[in-house]
């Protein structure tokens, strides 16, 4: 049994997927049909879809979704709760959500996991909504869960105005945290700063193990969050204190890294890792109890907001890979549906 809107839900929909890997070209609009909520699921119509980069390397065939999930991409979703599968009690039908996906949000409907749905307050806006889960999902995770994140460390961030850099860098000094991050450019530190980063290292004029040590006065940071790994990773390892951990969240600078264990062990450092899209429903509806208690009051009060960088249409997908790619960006791009 499923509680619908009655007559309101149409039986296709548009929605952006690609039939080969490749370039943003092959990203293209077709008619798809509208996915049906199963037990503990809602049905959401999409107001704007997160655009991502697991979305890009997904397109490029290096990143397949999880077994049972939408082949479409789209890992975060804002919308209106229009349908609920069986057993689900809330979100109530027509009330506004966001909700971290396992695919699918690139689409005028989207099927969601009830658990994972955050409630949409009034002040909030919904491209910025849309812009949430997925980094808000994965640095709390990281940062504060696997990096033991506390009031007083010192957190190192490369690409600060990444999406999950702008995420990383404003719950990081709502939470007490020195942040320190890495960018491509003066104008991107300077952005970066405006964020909220207490320093911002242009990576390509200086030498980023240098400056960490500058300015901690040779002490080193407590967490790297790392997207490179690659040869980063020797790097990184230069830049942390005594008990430092090195948490990797993306492989943008190659698989593979060379470490001195021996360094590992006599400075007792933590490295560890994640990867979101493929845990456990049950993980992730655990990990969203942990965000709704711990930083959606921050949500709620207007504190914390997404930094945005442009909106597209559904049907420019493609446009909003190749901006992404071009690394211009500043913040979150999203998708209007």
């Amino acid at each position: 049994m499923q509680e619908v809107i009655a007559d309101t839900i149409p039986q296709t929909m548009t929605a952006v997927g690609f039939d080969e890997p490749g370039g943003p070209e092959v990203l293209y609009a077709g008619e798809h049909a509208v996915p049906v909520p199963g037990p503990g699921e809602v049905l959401v119509k999409v107001a704007f879809a997160g655009v991502n980069r697991p979305d890009v390397v997904q397109r490029q065939g290096k990143y397949p979704p999880p077994p049972g999930a939408s082949p479409l991409p789209g890992l975060e979703i804002s919308g209106t709760v229009v349908a609920l599968g069986e057993g689900v009690r809330a979100p109530a039908i027509g009330e506004r959500v966001c909700a971290l996906v396992a695919g699918g949000g690139y689409a005028q409907y989207c099927k969601a996991r009830a658990d994972q749905c955050l409630p949409v307050p009034a002040n909030l806006a919904l491209d910025e909504a849309a812009a949430l889960p997925e980094t808000l999902f994965t640095v709390w995770h990281n940062v504060f869960e696997r990096g033991y994140a506390r009031e007083g460390d010192t957190l190192l961030v490369h690409g600060g105005t990444s999406g999950i850099g702008s995420m990383a860098t404003m719950l990081g000094k709502l939470f007490g945290l020195t942040v320190i991050v890495t960018c491509g450019s003066p104008e991107k530190c300077a952005r970066a700063r405006e964020i909220g980063a207490d320093h911002a290292i242009d990576y390509k004029a200086s030498d980023f193990v240098e400056e960490v040590a500058r300015i901690t006065g040779g002490r080193g940071v407590d967490i790297v969050l790392d997207m490179v790994a690659g040869d980063y990773v020797k790097r990184n390892l230069k830049c942390l204190a005594m008990d430092g951990r090195h948490v990797t969240i993306a492989v943008q600078g190659g698989i593979k890294a060379e470490v001195n264990m021996a360094v590992v062990m006599s400075r007792r450092y933590t490295l560890t890792g994640s990867t979101l899209r493929s845990r456990s429903d049950t993980f992730k509806a655990l990990l969203a109890q942990e965000i709704i208690a711990n930083v959606w009051p921050l949500v709620l009060s207007g504190e914390l907001r997404p930094v945005m960088d442009r909106s597209f249409a559904l049907a420019d997908a493609a446009r909003a890979h190749a901006h992404m790619e071009d690394g211009g960006h500043v913040g979150k791009i999203v998708l209007e549906a």
